[in-house]
């Protein structure tokens, strides 16, 4: 009885060791100069979660505002910005230290946030006092607070940092943003309920997608040859929440919430080229880097579609946590990184080669990993680091 008690002991210890031992392998081997975080807003938490990503180990919980929802990393400085909706500001955190070094008071009921390719501006659009705050990073300072339409949802920066697109959800509009100004140059009557915008590389054109009215809109933006007008409104599915852009700027996806739909436009002609069933209550997309794979979060049916672009069709589903969400690439483009809003995890899906004896597919579920209460954005932040200790 003493030898079998052992044995069903000594058996499930072995085969937990042997997949640690087979995920540990698996993982790149890094220098040590080299730091890669996620880091999750968590709504209802107040907190920022910060994830290792050459471990997949949690390393921070960050104290920040009231209600945190918009994430975004600077491109050109180790800093990341937090938007606090309930308490009105932006947390700064050091992504070298992780902590949180300044905090910037913005206006009403802020949601997004992002940052010009120069890494010296962001710009949030505070829904709740319809106007957008301009920021200066290197002071941490409001730059210029410019009026907009009703309960701006979204700012968007173009790729050149000339433009920034706003979303005026109460007036069916956007507000066009001239960045060396720093005034709005243009509004425009667009559809209704407009909430998520694309902007293509070349910054010639502007996709908002608007959830009332089954849509999404082309708009052009202004340079030496055009002004910037509406140019087309494409009918799309039912509740079109979400877009994402190929990295080339060919085709764009809608993901319509309500339809268990997505829609493939192409960008050049302002074309609907199909639109195809793809789980229950699709919510965002993200295209990896060499524009193959097209990964989308089915809020409804807690799982993720992987859309093969170039064979046009789902090639896999794979299962995660409660209500997925948000969605990041790692910086290798071998990890997704799945936000489960409903059971506030974070679930990290492996890409890889197959080996046909012991792993027949090329995805899998790496590691679950708690996070905070409702998770609501993430971004990652990928650095070397100047000195071996810091905030890890």
């Amino acid at each position: 009885m003493r030898k079998l008690l052992f044995i069903s002991v000594l058996v499930p210890l072995v085969l937990a060791a042997g997949w640690f031992y087979f995920h540990q392998r698996t993982l790149p081997a890094y220098g040590p100069l080299y730091r890669e975080n996620a880091y999750i807003s968590n709504g209802r938490s107040n907190t920022v979660s910060v994830i290792d990503l050459r471990s997949f180990r949690p390393v921070r919980t960050l104290q920040v505002g009231t209600e945190p929802t918009g994430v975004a990393a600077n491109p050109k400085r180790n800093e990341v910005y937090v938007v606090n909706s309930g308490s009105s500001n932006v947390s700064v955190i050091d992504a070298e230290q992780n902590k949180v070094v300044a905090t910037i008071g913005v206006y009403g009921r802020p949601y997004f946030i992002d940052v010009s390719p120069d890494g010296r501006r962001a710009y949030v659009a505070n829904s709740g006092s319809d106007n957008v705050s301009v920021l200066d990073l290197d002071r941490r300072t409001v730059a210029a607070t410019l009026s907009v339409g009703g309960s701006p949802g979204m700012a968007r920066v173009s790729p050149d940092g000339s433009t920034v697109v706003v979303t005026n959800r109460a007036d069916n509009s956007v507000s066009i943003i001239d960045t060396a100004r720093l005034a709005v140059r243009s509004a425009i009557n667009i559809c209704i309920h407009p909430e998520d915008i694309a902007i293509l590389p070349d910054s010639s054109k502007a996709f908002v997608s608007c959830s009332g009215s089954g849509q999404v809109a082309s708009i052009a933006l202004k340079n030496e040859t055009q002004t910037d007008k509406l140019l087309a409104l494409l009918d799309v599915g039912e509740s079109p929440v979400s877009l994402a852009l190929k990295p080339d700027g060919g085709e764009l996806a809608a993901f319509n919430f309500d339809a268990g739909s997505m829609s493939i436009i192409e960008t050049t002609g302002n074309e609907v080229s199909g639109s195809y069933l793809i789980g229950a209550q699709p919510t965002r997309g993200v295209v990896s880097l060499d524009n193959s794979r097209l990964y989308i979060s089915n809020f409804g049916s807690n799982n993720i579609a992987v859309y093969d672009i170039d064979l046009g069709k789902v090639i896999a589903y794979l299962p995660v946590g409660a209500h997925p969400d948000a969605l990041a690439l790692s910086q290798s483009q071998n990890y997704l990184l799945v936000l489960d809003s409903g059971s506030g995890d974070l679930a990290v899906i492996q890409k890889r080669q197959p080996k046909k004896k012991f792993e027949p597919s090329e995805y899998s579920l790496l590691t679950i990993i708690p996070v905070g209460m409702q998770p609501n954005q993430i971004v990652v932040k990928s650095f070397l680091t100047t000195k071996l200790t810091d905030g890890q």
